[in-house]
C-alpha cells in the first residue's frame, strides 16, 4: 500500500514551493519521498523530481505544433498523459516499495472541476497501483481579505472536492503573509471554519460594485452552506510546526497513520525531542537563483 498527495490549486497558490518544502520535511522525519512533476509548464523546478512529465510531452512543443494557447495546451497535455498512462505507471512502479509520493499538478483550475482527464489519470493510478492519495488543494490566504474573492475560492474548493472524489484537504497557503494584505473583516477562524456566510454578504452589500450581484452571491453562499463540507487549514511552509500539523491531517485522511501507527509516532517524535535542521531557506535561495538565471536568459533573447 503506497501513500501520497495530489497537490493542486490555482496559479500562484504555492504548489511547487509546497512540494519543495513538504518533501524536505518528510525526509527529515524519515520518509523516502518521490516528487512527480505533472506540470508541463513548470520548467524551473526547485526540487529534484523522480518523474518529470516533460520527458513525455512538453507544453511549448504542443503550443507550437498545434497552434494552441497555454490553457488549451495544458488540456492537450493532460489528455496525452491519460492516453499514455502506462508510461507513468512504469515510471512509478520502481518507487512503490518504499516511497511516499507527491504529485505536483498544473495550476489550471479547469482541469480539476470541469475536465475529466486529470481525474482519470489519478483514478487509473489508484486502481492499477493500489495508491492511497489525498488531494491537497492550496488557496492563497490573501483571498480572505476580499469577500468576493473568498466566496470564489469556496466555490472552487467545493467544485474540486465534488469532482475529484478523493480524501481532500483545503489549505490557506502563505498564511504568514496574510497581515500584509490588510486587516481581515473577521477573525481567522471565520474563514477557516467557513462560518455563517450571511455576514460576508453584508460586507459585499457595502460595495456598490458587488451590490448588483446580491442575489447571485446569496445563492452561491446557500449552495456552499447546503453542502457544508468546505473548510480550511492554514499553512506557513517555512514553519516546521505548521507543516507538521498539516502532515498529521493528511496522514489521517489517506490512512497512513493507521497503516503504521508506531512508525508515525516515531517520525513526529524526531521533531518533538530535538531541533530539526529545517533547510527551507537554502532551497528557497536555490529557487530564486533558478528564476534569476531564467530571467537573464530571457533578457539575452
Amino acid at each position: 500500500m503506497v501513500f501520497g498527495q495530489v497537490v493542486i490549486g490555482p496559479p500562484g497558490s504555492g504548489k511547487t514551493t509546497y512540494c519543495n518544502g513538504m518533501s524536505q520535511f518528510l525526509k527529515l522525519i524519515g520518509r523516502k519521498v518521490a516528487v512527480i512533476n505533472l506540470d508541463p509548464a513548470n520548467d524551473s523546478l526547485p526540487y529534484e523530481c523522480a518523474i518529470n512529465i516533460e520527458d513525455l510531452i512538453k507544453l511549448s512543443d504542443v503550443m507550437t505544433e498545434h497552434s494552441l494557447g497555454p490553457n488549451g495546451g495544458l488540456v492537450y497535455c493532460m489528455d496525452y498523459l491519460e492516453k499514455n498512462i502506462d508510461w507513468l505507471q512504469s515510471k512509478l512502479e520502481p518507487l512503490l516499495k518504499d516511497h511516499y509520493l507527491l504529485f505536483d499538478f498544473p495550476g489550471q483550475v479547469e482541469l480539476f472541476f470541469l475536465h475529466s482527464n486529470a481525474k482519470n489519470v489519478v483514478m487509473k493510478l489508484i486502481k492499477k497501483l493500489n495508491l492511497r492519495l489525498t488531494a491537497v488543494h492550496l488557496v492563497d490566504a490573501h483571498l480572505c481579505s476580499d469577500p468576493a474573492k473568498y466566496i470564489s475560492a469556496l466555490i472552487l474548493s467545493l467544485s474540486t472536492m465534488l469532482h475529484l472524489e478523493l480524501p481532500h484537504i483545503n489549505v490557506l497557503s502563505k498564511i504568514d503573509l496574510i497581515e500584509s494584505y490588510g486587516k481581515l473583516s473577521f477573525n481567522l477562524d471565520f474563514y477557516t471554519d467557513v462560518q455563517d456566510l450571511s455576514y460576508l454578504q453584508h460586507h459585499l452589500d457595502q460595495d456598490p460594485r458587488s451590490a448588483k450581484f446580491r442575489k447571485l452571491t446569496k445563492e452561491l453562499c446557500d449552495v456552499i452552506e447546503d453542502f457544508s463540507i468546505v473548510n480550511f487549514t492554514t499553512l506557513d511552509i517555512q514553519d516546521k510546526e505548521s507543516v507538521g500539523n498539516l502532515v498529521k491531517l493528511i496522514d489521517k485522511s489517506n490512512g497512513y497513520i493507521f497503516a503504521g501507527i508506531d512508525a508515525s509516532a516515531v517520525e513526529f517524535s524526531k521533531i518533538a525531542v530535538r531541533q530539526v535542521d529545517w533547510d527551507y531557506y537554502r532551497a528557497a535561495a536555490v529557487q530564486e537563483k533558478y528564476m534569476k538565471d531564467d530571467e537573464d536568459f530571457n533578457n539575452d533573447d
